[in-house]
């Protein structure tokens, strides 16, 4: 049976699976906080319950930097976490994990996370999930993960980019082209020409654009590129090399696999210039353009936000349309609307 990237690494970890319920998916690396990681622990003191995989559980300091002082809050989330460690055997990074050689992942594997952190990791071949405090404890508890599967999106790119343009302007044309709540649902798999033509820190900004169209989670198959990259970090070695590069092969989508849904673009159509978010057009570049000049006290930035977040955030349409934001890119006359608030 010809199954997606997403699929195979999906099954694979899936330890049961019943009708009507949430699968319970296997997590291979597990990275905790500060912020997130203080109830859980409470909550398996409560139950006496231990962490079941302390060496798949990898803290992560994020943010942290030892010569900026800590705030009164910041200090106690630490210290509670420096603490929890020490109860529950986890290693404590002497330094923040947040290097290249830190934050990498391999292919094949699933992994949780603060949901901040989740998407550019799907560009090593891994599924990331993002993670709330209770299902934290979860995982610590059980190194599984209650889990609805997803439907399955394939976001393809080909053809040649314009001359200086990169991964930001392929993020901010789907996203335009996409909208916020586009990929709601869906776990997306990037493919075609353009996007494996990057690199792979534009392949890591493309994935981490996932969560800015509504997406679960984005993945790209691995290939030599990653390959070379995690190489690089120490992560392939003589030792291990050959078993991993064997398991790695399989990792992409069959060739009659199929999809819940499939979007095509074709790079050319790609133009340089500054993007309106969720309004499936583009502002162009402010040089010799026509631009809806803001009212006074507001600037085109804080115009350029998100369309159908602020559809969300209103209880009818018609309130929308009493917005500055909508105003400003519909030009429509001051005069004949009574502007609401933003």
């Amino acid at each position: 049976m010809a199954n997606t990237l997403f699929d195979k690494i999906w099954n694979e970890h899936s330890v049961s699976k019943n009708p009507g319920f949430p699968d319970t998916l296997y997590i291979d690396t597990h990275f905790i906080n500060k912020v997130t990681s203080s109830r859980a622990f409470e909550g398996l003191r409560k139950r006496g319950i231990p962490v079941f995989r302390p060496k798949q559980t990898i803290v992560k300091e994020s943010g942290y930097n030892p010569h900026i002082p800590l705030n009164d809050i910041s200090r106690l989330q630490r210290d509670m976490l420096i603490r929890n460690c020490n109860d529950y055997e986890l290693d404590f990074p002497e330094l923040p994990i947040n290097s290249e050689r830190g934050n990498f992942a391999l292919p094949g594997q699933t992994l949780v996370c603060e949901p901040n952190d989740r998407d550019n990791l799907g560009a090593f071949g891994v599924i990331v999930l993002g993670i709330d405090e209770l299902q934290v404890e979860q995982v610590l508890a059980t190194q599984c993960l209650l889990k609805q599967k997803p439907k399955r999106m394939k976001i393809e790119v080909n053809g040649r980019l314009g001359k200086g343009l990169g991964a930001k302007d392929i993020n901010h044309y789907l996203i335009s082209e996409i909208s916020s709540i586009g990929a709601r649902g869906y776990f997306i798999e990037f493919a075609g020409e353009t996007i494996i033509n990057l690199d792979m820190e534009g392949r890591m900004a493309i994935c981490n654009m996932s969560m800015e169209i509504g997406a679960v989670g984005g993945i790209m198959a691995p290939d030599e590129k990653t390959y070379d990259y995690l190489s690089q970090l120490g992560v392939i070695t003589e030792n291990n090399s050959e078993d991993l590069l064997a398991s790695w092969k399989a990792l992409h989508s069959d060739e009659s696999s199929v999809f819940d849904e499939v979007l095509e673009f074709d790079a050319e159509d790609i133009p340089l210039g500054n993007y309106g978010i969720g309004i499936s057009r583009l502002i162009p570049s402010l040089s010799g353009v026509d631009i809806p000049v803001p009212y006074e006290g507001y600037s085109i930035i804080q115009a350029c936000t998100d369309t159908d977040f602020m559809l969300s955030q209103k209880e009818d349409i018609k309130d929308f349309e009493k917005t500055k934001t909508y105003i400003i890119f519909n030009g429509v006359d001051a005069s004949l609307v009574q502007l609401g608030e933003d």
